[in-house]
């Protein structure tokens, strides 16, 4: 379908533009929100008359997303969820969480703002990206932990998974000797006047 853009659109066009794309795409997602029309001779006209007025209500938008940007990049969203011991996490973080976390902090975003590449699935720190506007985007860290405490050494640059498994975690540990045969008791135990059964 043959369509007039009215905002840019990424890997689309910008304002004026008129581009093909598939029908799904136009009917259910460009005409609804009114970032595009439908290219015909009275679509065309409207546009060109409406033109100028099209152009200042995007940069004022613009302009306004440029002002709450400072105010929404670099944040750090801090999520506390609960995960397995290999730090995969039941369930998984949506864009309506990471919003919400930054509401709190702020901002003043929605989640149609919210661009997650994929969803997270696991504990870490991810770079998320926050459209504003069509033209200005901004990065903000979101944290997922399972407490408070390894959401700041993840913070710091600590990999909480990898150090849990590097520290020996495990309490009690067996004296092993790889020369012993099965059942046999270590000598170091047999200190103190026992002897091994013959």
């Amino acid at each position: 379908m043959q369509i007039i853009l009215l905002e840019r659109i990424e890997k689309l066009g910008t304002i004026g533009d008129e581009v093909t794309v598939k029908d799904g795409y136009a009917r259910n997602f460009l005409l609804p929100n009114k970032k595009a029309l439908r290219a015909n001779e009275a679509n065309r006209k409207v546009f060109e008359a409406n033109r100028a007025r099209i152009e200042a209500d995007n940069a004022a938008r613009r302009d306004d997303a440029t002002a709450e940007s400072s105010n929404v990049e670099g944040k750090e969203v801090v999520l506390i969820r609960a995960s397995s011991n290999a730090g995969q996490l039941y369930g998984s973080v949506s864009v309506r969480d990471i919003a919400d976390g930054l509401i709190e902090l702020g901002a003043k975003v929605n989640k149609s703002m919210i661009v997650l590449e994929r969803p997270i699935k696991t504990l870490g720190v991810y770079d998320v990206k926050v459209s504003l506007h069509a033209e200005v985007v901004v990065t903000v860290k979101v944290n997922v932990a399972r407490s408070a405490d390894e959401a700041a050494l993840q913070s710091q640059g600590v990999d909480v998974m990898a150090a849990m498994f590097d520290t020996d975690t495990g309490g009690f540990t067996e004296a092993y000797d790889p020369n012993a045969e099965p059942g046999e008791i270590p000598t170091e135990l047999l200190e103190g006047g026992e002897e091994a059964e013959a």
